[in-house]
């Protein structure tokens, strides 16, 4: 049952609502509840999925000193690195944590130890051992404990030496007082045997609580059945003493003197409260100002003497508050039984309220934003304040009070002269009686519960003088977290298993708590968190070698029972470390959250925050697949651990049935062993086994889904757990069996796994969607790289589905025509270059028109060739069929200009023959076919690059040589298409009457007639015109330009071109009878025409309009004409003149002869008609090769070449055949003197020229 508010009391029967408890499920003293059996069924499932909050590991085993010789526990308290137990039998056990081996035991009560008090309060963590402390601790002597009053017995020489002692460490400089029902209260140092006291109070003690400040004021605290709070100062050590409180002057000027070196010094008792009932707790708060106790009448809260200011030194002891208990019936009666249980809290070593375990245990470090206020404004102020405030929780019976004591305000107003003030935050009632309790988190309490049997609470539970408890029903106790704030619990209560807890009670259990390790963000920013507590309380941890090998490390002696009340206290025994502990560290020393220490007579239980590891196997255990692999994925380490711990032993879980059992506490902590030690399997072994671990956990959450069907989140998480191409095909064909393909492929991995995902997996795929959904189909193909699977069955199973004749270019499938079959066609064709298979992967393309695409694919693997069986639709790549519809002559040719200048490229190479596609063409369309055309076109002009190869072909050649291939390419095209000029004809005609001039004009090949007749149909008059000039029906064209077209200057200018005086005639005559011709005739016909002729056969009286500017016109021609002449022909004359003058200045100079002997060697001479150089020898003949002399006898002949030849050599090279020299030349005197006059100059010349009329042979004979 949740707790209740005090508020809302009810006034039931204790014993019902004792017998009514939280709805847990579990059995009351082997009886079931007043529920039905299937009501608890129920109770207990949901008990089951509940994780619990805390795990539990028994420290028993290692605390077995403690219990030797049958001793039993009767208070408990740790603090710092220190666990102080007090039994039944008196002894004080001092061990240190975490390894919790003995530092010290002594007997110092001779019946049950009441209360244990430290101070200071918590211990200094132990820094680094030095070697000077070492050293200090071994040279000091061991002695035996002092004698006290004279009443302790001498040590005799047959006894055991004294253990080594206590190593003098600042965490081992404590002191420690301890009460007992003897009525006594020992305060004794911890490192000085010699330092303790002993004080008996005349009646049971049942709280003492050290000065925080104890080793400066020598002052405590003590309470008990005498109703009295008792401040003692002073005493001195090694001694025994009685209470001197009551005993008036005396005793306090004997305690004054002492205090100041004279009298005995015995110490002096001050009664701060009294006459309340019996005392049962007492403790000093963590900052010393202030001091809580509880008697029967309620809570009390005082000012200590401690840390005061000026203005509060009067406020010393003074009671501060005073809280009732509640007021109930039981409550009168009970008041004095329960034993109460006072916690001063530390709340910076509180865990988090985020009480899932997916972080580390422990407080996380405050960032410096939470700490930066201004300290001048009031919220600074407030802040501050509350932050000097100090937390206490206190658990009496079944309620449980929280409180917060503030510092009292100096200001003036309500509260000024305060010297504190507290807060009550929360009541909490309960069904259980609180056996110990802490904070732990800000909103949660920890309450160890004790449930009692079906019986009202005033029944005998405490037997004051043994402290047994003899009640054989008991049940366990339990550990609850109870929310603050809604006073509910926040968790199913954990049950404890402890040893004979049937005969236990409520004051046999205790409850302490060891703060969170708080890491400051500056340490935990350069070191690690290991390394930082790796110098304090966990250095121990880290290196036990330093304990075991120290001065600390002590032997057992023999025990030795106490004779008297008053004999002082003194050192038994110690427990020999744990066998192997040097080897085994102890787990707690890796846990740096909170600790909660639960004591029993006979068991010391641990609990601390599950780390990850333990919500990891809680999830797997409660079959919470999704939550375990997400955590594992997270945080990888936790399945780290189980594969460290599966080396040793198997961890075990907290215990929450008798059932179930406790695990060891190495059990317990291993997984953060693994974690922290560096000793563990490889990183690469860790590694495979997170992974494996990963796997395991995936498959059986995909296992769990798919046995509740849902396969849609199945499928995604084989997407996010499977790794391996073995896991995935077991996980694709169970989910091909429930036809379940849908939820399944989206997540099927695209990349390849290893080892590999078996093809024949993706080929079930996409065979499905190939049936069921094609849209799907075509996303695959697109994620999935061919390289996955086989092509080939994927093929077949589309040209499969494509046959069965459902799908096609005309079906429609959600308002689309030819949706599917275009997307079959589109996978087909991906398939199809997959498989090494271009060729039919074009054909695909061709059919979709994906003309990028196919032109890519020819440019690629030269496909030309390919298409050659299929020209007509390979020309339709980017014509849809409304553009052949509809589209007009310039769309459909810009459309089918890329396919058709790649036909007429290979059409050059020969790859693709003209007649195949005319033929291809010819038989798709018929006529008219402007497909054939363009193509016929295309081959006439020589258009062969496709879009973007023609830049790219002019910039990588020089421009004249483009132009020469261009050129040569149009050539070739032209022959080509003269082979069908007959078939070229009527597409001319028809589409481009200008290309059809050209050809006429251009091509050979076509037949006349054919032509002619297809002109005729058309009306083409020029072309007809040039058809019958062509064929020479001169008469018949001019005809048809008279009376067809009327355009007298075609008629003039053909008559011209023809230049034929008959058409000039039969022009004429056809003109006579048209005035418009003839004004024609007189304006254009120039001097073609006689125009005396002309003007003769214009009949008589035929008027003519503009016939006065004709003949006007025709006259000026006639006398431009003339000018011209005359013009020219004194032009002619002037040049005629000049070049008669230059060529008789030419003639009158002389000819200069060279001598031989002048010129032995050969010159180099040009050829000034040829321009060809020569090598002759001047002043040498060249035909018979003799030199020149001044008295030659033979007629030398010089030519303008400069060759000189003798007169026969001349002739005999001249091709006459003979030397001898024509008697017409013979005859003639050349000795005689030279004649001045011209007339037998030009005879000489005249003879001459005519033997000598081709010029110089030489030149002759070299061409020029």
């Amino acid at each position: 049952m949740a707790p209740e508010a005090v508020g809302s009391e009810q006034e039931d029967n204790h014993k019902d609502r004792l017998d009514t408890r939280a709805s847990n499920g579990k059995m009351d003293n082997g009886q079931e509840t007043q529920s039905s059996e299937g009501e608890e069924e129920g109770e207990e499932e949901e008990e089951e999925d509940e994780e619990p909050r805390l795990k539990y590991a028994s420290l028993t085993k290692h605390l077995k000193p403690v219990y030797r010789n049958g001793d039993m526990t009767s208070a408990f308290l740790v603090g710092g690195d220190k666990m102080v137990i007090g039994t039944h039998n008196g002894n004080i056990h001092v061990l240190s944590l975490p390894s919790y081996t003995s530092l010290r035991v002594y007997h110092a009560h001779s019946t049950s130890v009441s209360a244990v008090s430290i101070s200071p309060f918590p211990p200094p963590l132990p820094a680094p051992k030095s070697n000077a402390n070492n050293r200090l601790a071994s040279a000091q002597k061991s002695s035996p404990a002092p004698s006290i009053a004279g009443n302790s017995k001498s040590s005799t020489p047959g006894r055991s030496p004294q253990p080594p002692p206590v190593p003098i460490t600042a965490s081992n400089q404590i002191y420690i007082a301890t009460s007992s029902l003897d009525g006594n209260v020992c305060v004794a140092s911890l490192t000085d045997p010699k330092d303790v006291m002993l004080r008996n109070f005349g009646r049971p003690v049942q709280g003492v609580a050290l000065s925080p400040d104890y080793k400066n004021d020598h002052s405590y605290l003590s309470g008990g059945l005498a109703g009295n709070l008792i401040l003692t100062v002073g005493g001195r050590s090694g001694t025994s003493s009685k209470s001197n409180a009551g005993a008036g002057a005396a005793a306090t000027a004997s305690g004054w003197l002492g205090a100041i070196g004279f009298g005995s010094n015995t110490g002096q008792d001050t009664i701060l409260h009294s006459g309340e009932g019996a005392i049962r707790t007492i403790q000093w708060s963590l900052s010393g100002k202030y001091v809580v106790w509880v008697n029967e009448k309620g809570i009390k809260l005082m000012r200590s003497n401690l840390h005061l200011e000026t203005h509060e030194s009067e406020s010393a002891w003074k009671r501060i508050n005073h809280i009732d208990y509640p007021d109930r019936a039981v409550w009168e009666e009970m008041a004095a039984v329960w034993k109460p249980r006072a916690k001063w809290i530390d709340e910076t070593g509180l865990e988090t309220d985020d009480l899932d375990t997916g972080h580390v245990n422990g407080p996380q470090p405050k960032s410096h934003s939470q700490t930066s206020h201004d300290s001048g404004t009031p919220l600074a102020k407030s802040t501050a304040r509350r932050k000097r405030s100090e937390k206490l929780v206190v658990g009496w019976g079944d309620t449980i009070w929280i409180t917060n004591v503030l510092p009292g305000d100096a200001s003036s107003g309500k509260r000024a002269g305060k010297i504190a003030r507290v807060e009550i935050l929360k009541i909490l009632r309960t069904d259980c009686i609180v056996s110990g309790v802490s904070l732990y988190t800000p909103s949660l309490l920890v309450v160890l519960a004790y449930v009692p049997p079906g019986e009202s609470h005033s029944s005998p539970q405490y037997t004051p003088t043994s402290g047994r408890h003899r009640r054989q029903n008991a049940l366990q106790p339990e550990i609850r977290l109870i929310d603050v704030e809604t006073k509910e619990e926040a968790a199913v209560a954990d049950t404890l298993i402890v040893s004979r807890y049937e005969s236990l009670s409520a004051t046999d259990y205790h409850l302490d708590v060891l703060p969170a390790m708080v890491i400051s963000q500056k340490a935990a920013s350069s070191k690690g968190a290991l390394e930082i507590i790796g110098g304090g309380i966990w250095d121990v941890g880290m290196y036990p070698a330093r304990l075991f090998s120290s001065s600390a490390s002590v032997r057992s002696n023999d025990s030795h029972s106490a004779e008297g009340s008053s004999r002082a206290p003194s050192d038994l025994h110690v427990a020999s470390p744990v066998p192997g502990s040097d080897q085994l560290v102890h787990p707690s020393a890796l846990t740096h959250g909170m600790k909660i220490f639960i004591q029993s007579p006979y068991d010391c239980v641990l609990a601390t925050k599950p780390t990850l590891t333990d919500h990891f196997n809680w999830l797997d255990t409660h079959a919470m697949y999704e939550q375990a692999w997400n955590l594992l994925d997270q945080h990888p380490e936790v399945a780290g651990d189980n594969f460290e711990a599966s080396t040793e032993s198997t961890p075990s879980t907290p215990t929450r049935a008798p059932a179930k059992g406790q695990g060891t506490l190495l059990d317990f902590f291993l997984d953060d062993r693994s974690q922290t030690t560096a000793s563990g399997p490889s990183q690469r072994n860790l590694d495979s086994h997170v992974e494996r671990e990963k796997r395991r956990i995936g498959e059986l959450w995909i296992q769990q889904l798919t046995n509740h069907n849902d396969w849609s989140k199945a499928g995604a998480t084989c997407g996010k757990v499977l790794t391996t191409g073995d896991h995935w095909e077991h996980w694709v064909w169970v989910f091909a069996q429930a036809d379940k393909f849908e939820d399944i492929t989206p997540y099927v991995p695209s990349t390849q796994l290893q080892p590999p995902l078996p093809s024949i997996v993706y080929e079930l795929v996409l065979g499905y969607y190939v049936s069921n959904d094609r849209k799907r189909l075509k996303g695959l193909l697109e994620r999935w790289s061919t390289e996955l699977f086989d092509a080939g069955p994927v093929i077949e199973a589309i040209q499969g589905r494509l046959q069965v004749g459902d799908i096609g270019e005309n079906s429609i499938e959600d308002g689309h025509v030819g949706r599917d079959w275009r997307i079959l066609m589109e996978c087909l064709a991906k398939l199809y270059l997959a498989d090494g298979r271009p060729a039919q992967a074009l054909r695909c393309y061709i059919r979709l028109q994906d003309a990028d695409t196919a032109m890519r694919l020819i440019g690629e693997y030269h496909l030309v060739d390919a298409v050659s069986d299929d020209i007509s639709d390979f020309i339709l790549l980017r014509v849809s069929k409304e553009q052949q519809r509809s589209a007009p002559l310039t769309e459909l040719e810009h459309a089918s200009r890329d396919p058709i200048r790649l036909l007429v490229a290979e059409a050059h190479h020969g790859i693709v023959r003209s007649e195949s596609v005319i033929k291809q063409l010819n038989a798709r369309y018929g006529t008219p076919n402007p497909y054939l055309f363009f193509y016929f076109r295309a081959l006439w002009e020589g258009e062969t690059a496709i879009e973007g190869q023609k830049k790219a072909q002019t910039a990588s050649k020089d421009r004249k040589q483009s132009l020469i291939d261009e050129r040569l390419v149009a050539t070739e095209g032209k022959a080509l298409v003269s082979d069908h000029a007959d078939a070229a004809l009527p597409l001319f005609a028809e589409y481009d009457r200008r290309l059809l001039m050209n050809f006429l004009k251009t091509s050979q090949t076509y037949t006349l007639d054919f032509a002619s007749k297809i002109c005729k149909q058309r009306k083409y008059i020029p072309e007809l015109v040039y058809l019958l000039s062509k064929e020479g029906r001169m008469t018949e064209a001019l005809r048809l330009i008279i009376d067809e077209i009327g355009d007298v200057s075609q008629a003039i200018a053909f008559a011209k071109e023809q230049g034929d005086q008959s058409l000039w005639d039969d022009l004429l005559n056809y003109s006579m009878n048209k005035p418009s011709f003839i004004r024609g005739l007189l304006e254009e016909v120039g001097t073609s025409i006689d125009p005396v002729k002309l003007v003769r056969k214009i009949p008589e009286g035929l008027e003519i309009e503009g016939l006065k500017g004709g003949l006007k016109r025709i006259i000026r021609e006639y006398e431009i004409q003339h000018s011209i002449s005359e013009g020219v022909a004194r032009v002619l004359r002037g040049e005629v003149a000049a070049a008669m003058a230059d060529k008789g200045k030419g003639l009158n100079k002389g000819i200069k002869f060279e001598i031989g002997e002048t010129h032995k060697d050969p010159i180099t001479m040009q050829n000034p008609r040829t321009g060809r150089p020569r090598q002759v020898k001047k002043g040498y003949c060249p035909g018979c090769e003799r030199a020149f002399i001044p008295e030659d006898p033979e007629l030398l002949i010089s030519f303008p070449c400069q060759h000189v030849f003798h007169l026969p050599c001349l002739l005999s090279m001249d091709g006459k055949g003979t030397e001898e020299i024509p008697a017409s030349l013979r005859n003639l005197d050349w000795q005689s003197e030279f004649d001045r006059s011209i007339g037998p100059k030009v005879d000489h010349a005249a003879l001459l020229r005519d033997q000598v009329d081709q010029g110089c042979p030489l030149e002759n004979r070299d061409g020029g």
